[in-house]
């Protein structure tokens, strides 16, 4: 459970400087300035939340059950 808490919070981090890149914002690399990395970075920051979301549900079901 703890493992997809980390990599969830690891993808959304990721996400967010891919964002960052993507808007320009974060400047200096051959991905700064092209939007489709700010898409993939929005993906990524929902598939992390997810995970996080999930691993945090399963945690209250088993102490439920």
């Amino acid at each position: 459970m703890r493992g997809r808490i980390v990599i969830g919070l690891v993808v959304e981090l990721i996400g967010i400087v891919w964002i960052l890149q993507g808007l320009n914002i974060r400047k200096g690399d051959g991905m700064s300035g092209h939007g489709i990395w700010a898409v993939l970075g929005a993906v990524l920051v929902v598939l992390g939340t997810s995970l996080v979301i999930g691993a945090f549900r399963t945690r209250a079901a088993e102490r439920e059950g």
